[in-house]
């Protein structure tokens, strides 16, 4: 990094690689009037215990102005668990909700307008029943599956490299992922079918390079493997989403957004022949959880502004701010309240949303745009030479890569090379603060009643016939949808049809 930048620091084309807002490569943003004439939209993440309790906050949020709603499930949910299996044990609702039958997913939802109310669901490889779940609930509620709006995440290859919660093979696994974009697009759905996640690679310790390189790979597999079942691009492309972190450094943020953006769409009309709004990506934006600290957590709120001003002046769609608590336990009412309100005083009262892309130009900027973009793209070189994502990670190129630059930053954070304000400088002896953590056991206790009630209500003899259908699909060709669907209504246990998938498909061990 230099001191000073220049006129001569940045060799670019105006023309071809800035261009206009909304118009290809689309540097300055997807949309021609970007927040002048639309606010990102501002979507909390929330999800704790029970799907009464979390339909609770959700209701918190929308009434203090929050435009969207965001879901995270507890681990056994995303793990294709039920409840009451002896792998969810000490796991049920701690860091999600805990969703078992079609039933709690209504609970979750109800009587919130999901004809209105756009919904992210942060689930892979669990996804396919969690879609099939909330179209169950749209329907049962009046709204028409043309008429849901949402994302659900649905991107299992950074699972392998940085997460975990994965279940099956990547040869099936990626069916699972090419049956959800085919559903949504022979359903005529206005949904997300995929957020493809540098979030998670982020936060495990990748640089901002690796973040866009690794991500866009595993864009363009997923693009892949969904042209090879017979989907033309144009027709799933337009509804591809993203999904990035925004950490510390304001300038490098914004530039990262602004390369990838740009990358994307060179790679996939260079790749597949994609039109401009396939070429448009449109991503998410959390704020780093990794950059939260336990001391001095207070700090955590000035540095959740700075990442969210990153993503905004970056050309976020939409964006979700942590609280400042988060290192210690799930966020309070009160934090989750003030991480929200960041957002509405970026959005009303610094007047960043008044002019498209105000970044644009600047040496500096410009100039470190180019740099990741081409960092990026010598990644995604790396990863063809190894024959794409889903080989590279299998040789285990991802995780190796994450694994030494988190080896490095940590380095430099214990050395004091990398300031963190509170950790290694500046710090005091100040008293923690008392977070309750709420009775797990008890809540544990409940959703597994409530499972054994469920399971007790239900026509047992046409669950089994749904799951039977389901494992013939899995052994043969043809789309999992359909008959997830109608194991879902007839009120089949997540854990029930992930465990048809299972033994059907094995478990994914890594090497």
């Amino acid at each position: 990094m230099k001191r000073l930048y220049g006129p001569g620091d940045w060799a670019g084309d105006p023309g071809t690689d800035l261009g206009r807002p909304g118009e290809f490569p689309f540097t300055r943003g997807v949309y021609p009037e970007m927040y002048t004439g639309r606010l990102w939209t501002m979507r909390q993440y929330a999800g704790f215990g029970t799907a009464r309790e979390t339909n609770q906050r959700f209701r918190q949020l929308l009434a203090a102005g929050q435009s969207g709603l965001s879901t995270a499930f507890d681990l056994p949910t995303q793990m294709g668990y039920d409840s009451d299996h002896p792998m969810a044990h000490g796991e049920v609702g701690r860091v999600g909700v805990a969703i078992d039958t079609v039933d709690d997913l209504a609970d979750l939802f109800r009587d919130l307008p999901l004809d209105r109310v756009s919904t992210s669901m942060t689930i892979n490889a669990t996804a396919a029943i969690l879609l099939a779940m909330y179209v169950v609930v749209g329907e049962e509620q009046g709204v028409p599956r043309t008429r849901l709006t949402g994302t659900v995440q649905n991107d299992v290859l950074k699972e392998y490299v940085a997460r975990g919660t994965y279940i099956y093979p990547a040869a099936p696994s990626l069916r699972l992922v090419a049956d959800i974009f085919r559903f949504v697009s022979d359903e005529g759905m206005s949904f997300n079918p995929i957020s493809i996640s540098g979030y998670h690679m982020r936060e495990a310790g990748a640089t901002a390079v690796q973040e866009v390189g690794f991500t866009l790979a595993n864009a363009l597999e997923y693009v892949r493997i969904a042209v090879e079942s017979g989907l033309a691009v144009d027709t799933f492309g337009p509804r591809l989403s993203f999904f990035f972190a925004s950490h510390n450094d304001l300038f490098e943020e914004a530039a990262k957004f602004r390369a990838a953006r740009r990358l994307w769409a060179r790679l996939v009309r260079e790749r597949f022949g994609a039109g401009d709004v396939t070429a448009r990506l449109r991503f998410h934006t959390q704020t780093g959880g990794v950059t939260l600290q336990a001391q001095q957590p207070l700090n955590n709120v000035v540095r959740v502004a700075l990442q969210a001003l990153a993503s905004v002046l970056g050309g976020t769609q939409s964006l979700h701010t942590n609280g400042y608590d988060e290192a210690l336990a799930l966020p309070t009412e009160q934090s989750a309240t003030l991480a929200l309100r960041t957002q509405q005083v970026l959005a009303y009262e610094s007047g960043v949303s008044d002019v498209i892309d105000p970044l644009a130009g600047s040496y500096y900027v410009e100039s470190l745009t180019d740099e990741i973009e081409a960092g990026a793209r010598a990644l995604i070189g790396e990863v063809d030479a190894l024959g794409g994502a889903a080989k590279a990670i299998e040789r285990g190129f991802f995780q190796e890569a994450i694994a030494r630059s988190a080896y490095e930053l940590q380095k430099r954070q214990e050395s004091g090379e990398t300031v963190v304000v509170g950790v290694n400088r500046f710090t005091d002896v100040s008293a923690p603060l008392k977070i309750e953590a709420p009775d797990f056991s008890s809540l544990e206790n409940d959703q597994r009643r409530r499972l054994a009630q469920a399971r007790e209500r239900r026509d047992g003899a046409a669950v089994a016939v749904a799951l039977t259908e389901i494992r013939a699909a899995a052994e043969g060709t043809r789309s999992l949808m359909p008959p997830i669907l109608e194991a879902v209504r007839a009120r089949a246990t997540l854990g029930e049809i992930s465990d048809t998938l299972r033994t059907t498909w094995g478990v994914y061990r890594p090497a």
